[in-house]
């Protein structure tokens, strides 16, 4: 089944450049930039991330971005980094992925902003560019991040809509979610909101209800990254004939009707603790839920690396877990196309790839 899985045509739309890279290659730019490692044999490495990770906490799952993070301080680093992340999408029969990443964290070797979007975006096309060499197909775009804790929120909004004929498609906030709700910043996002760019805003992983309601008040979210904890905005009774009565708050009754696109990443979701209310077990998160109820939800990776994952193997998860079929994964999949900060144009074309892909299958 992986095979049949893997050759299927999938949408990400919550993948972490930085969360990403490959072991070998972080040893490789590490070296040269003679930045100390946990380890330095590739595997090791892998499992040294993975393991920092598995915390349940994500404050101490973002730690582990401290060591991707230095090495992708100069332009050779940062193209080389997203060149492989399109050549590792295309390896997981990803055709459109929305490649998110904080060029705010890239600036220590004297970068300024505007030569960060081009490094990665030369890296994208390079790898774009592979893939279409080899008989293959992809397309990508930059997501443009903000960290939430700091204070760039409309430097970094200025810079995305600067970049918008240069691959960039859309703005996110990202990073520790609890006190640091989108309201700080506002501007930004009036700015955003002004310029017709698209936003999708981190929200419901770290922090609850108020903060995915903030989200889309102050943020104006197309989309919710992650989202997950949408879930305590539904209520359950059991009826006198033991029927299951549902009661949505008026955030998920919003997101729900609206049809507000949910960016789940259900391995990382168990990382970062996000569904610990509910439990420590691939069963325990609320996707199927969710799924049942009729939210827009898609499937995501975030991070690649630290939780050692891929679409692929998210698929392959759900569908051990809940009993999915493939018409089910083509549902998800269709879902993230339609909700793709791309033109009409663009999403009718990836839906009716991911039609024909499945219909093949």
């Amino acid at each position: 089944m992986d095979s049949k899985i893997k050759a299927l045509p999938k949408i990400s739309l919550h993948d972490h450049l930085d969360g990403g890279l490959r072991p070998q290659t972080i040893i490789e730019l590490a070296d040269a930039v003679g930045h100390k490692l946990p380890a330095t044999d590739a595997k090791e490495l892998g499992d040294w991330f993975f393991s920092a990770a598995d915390s349940g906490s994500l404050e101490r799952y973002l730690e582990t971005f401290d060591h991707t993070t230095a090495v992708m301080q100069t332009k050779e680093g940062l193209a080389r980094v997203a060149k492989e992340f399109v050549l590792d999408l295309h390896d997981d029969g990803v055709i459109y992925g929305e490649i998110r990443w904080a060029p705010e964290q890239h600036l220590r070797a004297g970068l300024s902003l505007d030569d960060t979007v081009e490094a990665v975006q030369d890296g994208l096309e390079q790898g774009m560019a592979d893939v279409e060499a080899a008989g293959g197909f992809i397309r990508t775009g930059q997501l443009v991040t903000a960290m939430r804790h700091a204070d760039r929120g409309m430097e970094i909004a200025e810079l995305a809509v600067r970049h918008r004929e240069n691959g960039v498609v859309g703005f996110d906030i990202a990073g520790a979610e609890k006190g640091f709700l989108p309201v700080r910043h506002k501007a930004a996002f009036d700015y955003l909101a002004e310029h017709f760019f698209p936003v999708t805003v981190h929200a419901g992983e770290g922090d609850g209800v108020d903060s995915i309601r903030d989200a889309i008040v102050s943020g104006r979210a197309l989309r919710i990254g992650h989202g997950v904890r949408i879930i305590e905005d539904v209520m359950f009774s059991r009826t006198e004939g033991d029927t299951d009565l549902v009661v949505l708050g008026e955030v998920a009754e919003w997101v729900h009707d609206r049809q507000i696109a949910l960016e789940l990443s259900p391995s990382s979701n168990l990382q970062t603790g996000a569904i610990s209310m509910l439990g420590d077990q691939f069963s325990d998160h609320p996707f199927d839920i969710l799924y049942g109820l009729g939210f827009k939800v898609t499937v995501n990776t975030d991070n690649r690396l630290m939780s050692r994952t891929s679409l692929t193997r998210e698929l392959e998860l759900l569908m051990s877990n809940f009993g999915y079929t493939l018409a089910d994964l083509e549902q998800f999949q269709l879902n993230a196309a339609e909700a793709a900060f791309q033109a009409l144009d663009d999403r009718e074309e990836l839906i009716d790839m991911i039609s024909d892909g499945f219909a093949n299958a």
